[in-house]
């Protein structure tokens, strides 16, 4: 035990960055716990769609998704998700990977459906943003 110690002492720095390595695993298990929904990269976003009919749900204002979006996405703003989610009652047994510009009101609107009782639920980590810098396809094609 007193190795570990001198371990710990001679390599503060490395111990330092294990426990903060295990704290931010730890954090990501439990926001995804208590949040109902996973974080996912775009190359999991398009496994979803390409394997498993993945519907890809954009809660961007309209001005935004005109300038570029998802093929096929589903096209609802985050202010209008309540009033308007009858529109994805068909499509409530698939996965909803839902996206926005960066990914902060994808998580509001990942939030809703679940409470609305949608269980597969994904949210594009990064947004469109990261979409983009995957260089995945985008389209201005209602």
């Amino acid at each position: 035990m007193a190795q570990f110690g001198e371990f710990v002492v001679n390599h503060w720095l490395l111990v330092l960055a294990l426990v903060v390595i295990l704290v931010l695993i730890i954090a990501g298990e439990a926001q995804r716990k208590v949040l109902g929904f996973a974080d996912i990269k775009p190359q999991e976003a398009v496994r979803l769609m390409n394997q498993e009919d993945a519907i890809a749900l954009d809660v961007r204002d309209d001005q935004e998704y005109k300038q570029g979006h998802v093929i096929n996405a589903v096209h609802i703003p985050l202010g209008l998700l309540d009033k308007r989610l009858g529109e994805l009652e068909p499509h409530k047994d698939k996965p909803i990977v839902v996206y926005c510009r960066t990914g902060q009101r994808s998580a509001q609107a990942g939030v809703q459906l679940r409470k609305q009782g949608y269980t597969r639920i994904y949210k594009l980590g990064g947004g469109m943003l990261a979409w983009q810098g995957a260089d995945l396809p985008v389209t201005t094609k209602k």
